[in-house]
């Protein structure tokens, strides 16, 4: 039977055509019917004439229409893939920029950091209005599969409005495999591995090839110079917490406190151009690429030729639910009980299967606990991030900030506020739950130079520790 997908966000040129040439190229679901959505016009026109001319040139029997109505995109459909960029680049812009100034250096800015908090500010209240149109008018059952970032905090926020079920996906397994695969040369298909954590902090818990475990061999790398060269921010966190991660340096370096902090820092770990560390590296092609072809459709120049699918979980998830034949995957979950040393409701990425009686993500147990308290630093600021959002709540949103384990390495709690007004102000045409609200100022306390503090009462603890060290003088005068 013809499937219904709804695609939100197709006005992103690369990835939305990415995602229904592999759906095209999936012979289960050659005749669905995908129902473009965004609210830019000029994109989303430019889209559905490309996705045509995929399924003339293909002879396919799927069909293709567009609209401005994300309620009718989203009515009786099957599967709904949401991948949102709300603000377009002047949003991100304000993200990567104002953060600067006040000396918090982003490579990419959509996950973690100032950048990603108000990320979150600009898509949780929008996906949780897709939930709520799905509840009402899509198929009973319907899979949202959600692509916008910042994931885990977007997931996490969905968990706490919504019974729909989602997933959320990510390439950083898949790519990480490539990775893995050229360093220990051994094919990617033959690794058998378990990752557990959050998006984009996931561990490799077990790695192995043909039961010979990988590690031993992964660690001789990373003591090797053209092998560390490359992923420096990974590379010191695997060996100073003892399991690969999922995320290249690039990402890594703005989720800790340790490699942005201060220059030398950045001259130290984050010298390699583009995503293995460079400021705004991931922004600042964007914006190249938006500024190229502001008046060019880039579509024109690609070819409209089906080939392989690419890594991307969409198409094989949609294939398992079409056909009952499981896929195993990475995916981004509400952690009821899948990390048991994880917060419950937190989201977490771990093992899940599709199958067409829907998703089913796997237990993992307890994290290293070393792992688990990396994961904790960004989960309790995803968790503020998405308190702020779905209350438009400017004091959780200064406190997600004030967590956030980069902006807090490098600014004073004034300075945060100071930046998280800035960026509101700047940023408040795509946030409507602040509506009407402002972040509030610290005051300025002048200290006259004659001042004296006032004399509080002593700690009994350290009245205790005074009079110790009092009886000790005495006894050894």
């Amino acid at each position: 039977m013809s499937k219904k997908i709804a695609m939100i966000g197709a006005g992103s040129v690369v990835f939305c055509k990415t995602l229904i040439s592999d759906i095209l190229a999936t012979p289960a679901l050659i005749d669905s019917e995908f129902a473009l959505m965004s609210p830019t016009e000029p994109k989303l026109r430019r889209m559905e004439a490309f996705v045509n001319r995929m399924i003339e040139e293909n002879s396919l029997p799927a069909k293709v229409w567009a609209t401005t109505d994300r309620r009718e995109a989203i009515r009786d459909a099957d599967f709904v893939v949401v991948m949102i960029q709300v603000g377009g680049f002047h949003a991100y812009g304000a993200d990567y920029e104002i953060p600067l100034k006040y000396g918090v250096d982003q490579c990419i800015g959509d996950t973690l950091g100032p950048g990603g908090i108000f990320r979150g500010q600009r898509h949780i209240p929008v996906l949780a209005g897709i939930a709520k149109d799905m509840e009402e008018v899509a198929k009973p059952g319907a899979i949202m599969l959600q692509y916008a970032n910042p994931m885990a905090a977007n997931c996490l926020a969905l968990g706490k409005v919504s019974n729909v079920p989602f997933i959320g996906l990510c390439h950083g397994v898949q790519t990480t495999l490539d990775l893995i695969s050229g360093y220990c040369e051994v094919p990617k298909d033959e690794i058998t591995y378990v990752c557990g954590g959050i998006n984009h902090m996931d561990w490799f818990l077990r790695l192995e090839h043909k039961g010979r475990d990988l590690y031993p061999m992964l660690r001789d790398c990373f003591e090797r110079p053209e092998y560390y060269k490359n992923e420096k921010v990974r590379g010191e966190v695997f060996r100073h917490f003892g399991y690969f991660m999922t995320e290249s340096t690039g990402h890594l370096s703005e989720y800790v406190p340790w490699f942005r902090k201060s220059q030398s820092a950045l001259d130290l770990y984050c010298d390699e151009p583009a995503f293995g560390g460079e400021s705004g590296a991931y922004y600042k092609w964007g914006k190249a690429m938006a500024e190229k072809y502001a008046e060019v459709d880039p579509l024109q120049f690609e070819s409209a030729a089906i080939e392989q699918r690419s890594v991307e979980y969409c198409s094989y998830i949609l294939e398992a639910v079409t056909t009952g034949v499981p896929f195993r995957l990475m995916g981004n979950v509400r952690n009821d009980g899948y990390i048991t040393n994880l917060p419950k409701g937190c989201c977490v990425e771990v093992p899940t299967f599709a199958d067409d009686t829907g998703l089913h993500p796997t237990v993992i147990g307890d994290l290293p606990p070393q792992c688990a308290a990396l994961c904790m630093t960004n989960i309790n600021v995803q968790t503020l991030c998405a308190e702020a959002a779905l209350k438009g709540d400017t004091e959780h949103l200064v406190q997600a900030m004030a967590l956030d384990p980069l902006t807090s390495a490098v600014c004073t709690l004034k300075e945060i506020r100071e930046m998280t007004s800035e960026m509101l102000e700047e940023l408040r045409p795509y946030l409507p739950q602040f509506e009407g609200k402002s972040v509030r100022p610290t005051p300025t306390i002048h200290i006259p130079a004659d001042c004296k503090a006032v004399e509080a009462p002593l700690d009994p603890a350290l009245a205790i520790g005074k009079r110790f060290g009092t009886l000790i003088e005495q006894k050894t005068a």
